[in-house]
């Protein structure tokens, strides 16, 4: 609260007042006095209030006069001011003591949240806290907290490898452990390219300025000597790709969480593609940018190589993994938003199959499962073979025909004939229940659905 802004209405109320009490005194010290006789002469008049009485011949009765003691009018004025003066000051008391106590209070409630500590290193969590609440509460673009890289350093147990959560080509990503519930991941990349800064860069530049349910949240940076890192927000479930290529082999990912997870990067690349202005070119979707929460909401990660949609290509080095890559931007350079959607097609095609977008055939040859799986999916009588075996028999083949049409769509060849994100959206909504973020309402159970399609 400004003290200066209810000041100010308070004087004025108060100066409005002073002027009411003083505005009640007669308008002149004499009163309106009519006859010639007052005219031709005035007698000396007292300090006093006194009575006078004509006697000029042809009048009977003259006006009486009242004069007004100056001493009432000083009184009237002192008893406005002390009145006035008493008012504002109890006014102003009652806010200076409203302001102290509103202070003291937001003083103990900071000081209990810097009192919290790292149980395993004793660090204050103060800083990265304070600085993490204050965005989150601002919720403003543009703003990241600039951490310390000891407090980082004690959060991951030095960058030990059992806190190792992935990495990619220019760095690791560890778990970051403040306390029992504050956990972030931090992505330490090293080196000294040009390839380094521009990625650091990018993931600065469009984090900062995109903030969207299906889009990973950046918490803040440090730059250490050579290592740049970057600080997000704890994706309990790690990657799509762990999830379907590590240990479990997507035994966790059901069919509706896989259909779940394809609309949340869909919307993510919706908002990338349709609502941001000028639009954005993600350039890297796979499964391993794909992270799952706790709940296996899916976000879309890794902005190093995410360009500015329609800018002039020639200037683009030409980036992204092998087997997401769009042929029209792998063979002539040409990037569009088209090539993301080519890419999702291909992450689609992984949550349906189980199968990695390249595979090994022998020693020296591999296929992408684009090539593979093309003839198949169009075939209905062969189409649920290729499923991964661990969704058999686990969803209405209706469904997986939709699916399935989608997928082949969105990996054509030629851009211009796949479609939309925003209506391949529209096409996956209707095949997620209502309690995943879809519109499907399930009447039945499942399993009846599906025996009942056979």
């Amino acid at each position: 609260m400004n003290l200066l802004a209810l000041f100010l209405p308070i004087w004025a109320l108060c100066s409005t007042f002073l002027f009411f009490l003083l505005d009640a005194r007669p308008e002149s010290t004499f009163s309106s006095i009519s006859g010639p006789s007052l005219l031709a002469k005035r007698e000396p008049i007292s300090l006093f209030s006194v009575k006078m009485e004509a006697q000029s011949p042809g009048l009977s009765t003259v006006p009486m006069v009242k004069i007004v003691h100056h001493q009432d009018l000083n009184k009237r004025i002192l008893i406005a001011l002390i009145v006035a003066s008493s008012l504002l000051g109890g006014i102003l008391m009652f806010l200076s003591c409203f302001w102290i106590l509103r202070m003291k209070n937001s003083k103990n409630s900071s000081s209990k949240c810097n009192e919290k500590f790292d149980a395993g290193n004793g660090h204050s969590l103060s800083p990265i806290l304070d600085k993490f609440n204050s965005l989150k509460m601002a919720g403003k673009k543009g703003s990241i907290a600039l951490m310390e890289y000891q407090l980082l350093e004690a959060a991951t147990n030095n960058f030990q490898e059992n806190n190792l959560l992935g990495e990619g080509g220019h760095g690791r990503v560890y778990k970051a452990h403040f306390n029992d519930k504050f956990h972030a991941a931090v992505k330490k990349l090293e080196g000294i390219g040009q390839d380094v800064q521009r990625e650091f860069e990018n993931e600065m530049k469009w984090l900062t300025k995109i903030q969207h349910q299906n889009i990973i949240s950046l918490l803040g940076y440090c730059i250490h000597g050579e290592a740049k890192l970057l600080v997000y927000e704890m994706m309990q479930n790690g990657s799509l790709e762990s999830q379907l290529h590590g240990p479990t082999h997507g035994s966790a990912l059901t069919w509706h969480l896989r259909m779940k997870i394809a609309v949340n990067v869909a919307r993510g690349l919706e908002y990338l593609h349709e609502h941001c202005n000028p639009p954005v070119v993600h350039r890297d979707i796979k499964s391993s940018n794909i992270l799952l929460d706790s709940h296996f909401n899916a976000k879309l990660s890794d902005f190093g190589l995410a360009v500015t949609s329609g800018i002039e290509n020639k200037n683009i080095k030409l980036s992204g993994t092998l087997g997401y890559v769009a042929p029209e931007y792998l063979l002539e350079g040409k990037l569009t938003d088209k090539s993301d959607v080519y890419a999702f097609g291909v992450v689609l095609l992984e949550l349906l199959m189980g199968r990695r977008p390249v595979e090994m055939i022998s020693e020296d040859q591999c296929q992408s499962i684009v090539t593979w799986a093309m003839p198949q999916l169009t075939d209905r009588s062969k189409l649920p073979n290729i499923v991964d075996p661990v969704l058999k028999d686990t969803m209405d083949l209706k469904h997986l025909y939709q699916v399935a049409a989608v997928a082949v769509l969105c990996v054509q060849q030629e851009p211009s004939y796949r479609p939309l994100i925003t209506d391949v959206l529209h096409s996956l909504i209707p095949l997620v229940p209502v309690e995943h973020g879809g519109s499907l309402r399930l009447t039945e159970p499942l399993p009846s659905s599906l025996h009942s399609q056979k």
